[in-house]
């Protein structure tokens, strides 16, 4: 699911993964995308909501967000709440740079899929960075 701060590099990536090149890949994972109103969720929604439905529905969040701004942070949710069997947040390293870059956005979407692949083994991770 792609956090208000990153809507349009999620869109890129999506696209991207559509391609002839990667949608095999993509249909063999049968991965699902979801807003924040599928969740029940609006973009002013507080960091730790959103993290907590995210682990509740099983869905991976793609953010560009790496601050830690205090106690309501992402960040601080992340090393709250975590545990060894929550889903890690993918973050964009370079959230501007996917959306000037195809050839960076390709290589985030095929760490991506990486990820993807090995998402049970990422667990408590906490964060991870495309790429």
């Amino acid at each position: 699911m792609a956090d208000v701060n990153s809507v349009k590099q999620v869109r890129i990536l999506l696209m991207l993964l559509q391609e002839e090149t990667r949608v095999d890949l993509w249909n063999h994972l049968a991965l699902v995308t979801r807003i924040f109103a599928d969740l029940g969720l609006n973009p002013r929604s507080p960091d730790v909501d959103i993290w907590q439905r995210c682990q509740a529905e099983e869905l991976v969040l793609i953010t560009a967000n790496r601050n830690d701004d205090g106690p309501d942070s992402l960040e601080a949710t992340i090393r709250t709440y975590g545990t060894p069997q929550s889903l890690p947040v993918f973050t964009l390293a370079d959230a501007k740079r996917v959306l000037r870059q195809r050839s960076h956005a390709d290589l985030v979407v095929d760490r991506l899929l990486e990820y993807v692949f090995d998402i049970e083994g990422l667990r408590g991770a906490g964060r991870l960075y495309l790429p």
